[in-house]
């Protein structure tokens, strides 16, 4: 009885509260992207030549991950990949935050993409995003 509940949570769709505390949470990660986003553009304007390549690499960065999360949260189980490569991309830049040590912009970076990681996280587990390497049988499951 045990594998078949395992079984079933791995493969059922969502409870509806569920799914919308998942993507409100994916919904939230990508407005604090959006700050971060606006934050970064004045950073640009106001960087120094040596810096100006730097920021307007971060600030695309930004509008992407905006855009990524905004997906996911409209389209949570058609993203076959996406919430896995976020939650890498972003656990892998916490640890070289972390590794790097005393750097004051790498400290909260690392702080942020944390909270990040787990705001994904757990939006991953409430929207089961793993549903998205299902093939689909009748239509798209949102």
């Amino acid at each position: 009885m045990t594998t078949a509940t395992a079984s079933r949570i791995g493969t059922a769709a969502p409870t509806r509260h569920a799914d919308l505390a998942g993507r409100a949470l994916a919904a939230v990660a990508s407005l604090a992207t959006v700050v971060a986003l606006v934050n970064g553009v004045l950073l640009t304007i106001n960087a120094p030549d040596d810096r100006l390549f730097i920021e307007g690499w971060r600030v695309s960065s930004f509008a992407i991950f905006a855009g990524i999360f905004a997906l996911l949260a409209i389209r949570p189980r058609q993203s076959a990949g996406v919430w896995e490569l976020v939650l890498a991309g972003k656990t892998a830049l916490v640890v070289f935050g972390v590794m790097i040590g005393n750097v004051p912009e790498a400290q909260l970076s690392a702080v942020i993409d944390f909270a990040l990681v787990a705001v994904v996280a757990t939006a991953y587990v409430l929207c089961r995003g793993w549903l998205a390497w299902r093939p689909a049988t009748i239509g798209p499951t949102r």
